[in-house]
């Protein structure tokens, strides 16, 4: 999901916030009966733009609620919770959020070692070796 687009529209419907769209998408997902218990990795992309952004254009745009600074760090947490807030099986379903550059190749690489490390864990859980 690119987290730069909070102050963007769709452009096949104006009225809709692409952040909107993207939380409506992700809680669709994130909640469907089928992946009950399985966790989920949050790719929140384009952290380059966002934090160029941030500065310019407030994340009130995006949610009027928000009452922070409009730096990079505390709207970037910001986005992650509301993301994270969406889980309906806190208890039971683990989501791993990690902003993302993919034109940078050594956070691209250190975000593919997290996941695989994510992975090899729940594996490992799975079998009761973990």
């Amino acid at each position: 999901l690119g987290c730069s687009a909070y102050d963007l529209v769709l452009a096949e419907d104006e009225e809709m916030n692409r952040m909107h769209e993207s939380m409506k998408l992700f809680d669709s997902i994130c909640n469907n009966k089928w992946f009950t218990d399985t966790s989920i990795i949050l790719f929140l992309n384009k952290k380059d733009l966002f934090e160029e952004k941030i500065t310019q254009s407030s994340l009130t745009i995006c949610f009027p609620e928000y009452t922070g600074a409009n730096k990079y760090d505390e709207a970037a947490s910001y986005i992650q919770s509301k993301f994270e807030d969406l889980n309906k099986r806190k208890d039971t379903k683990e989501i791993y959020t990690h902003f993302t550059c993919a034109t940078d190749t050594k956070n691209v690489q250190f975000v593919f070692d997290a996941v695989t490390d994510v992975i090899i864990k729940n594996n490992l859980k799975d079998c009761g070796l973990f």
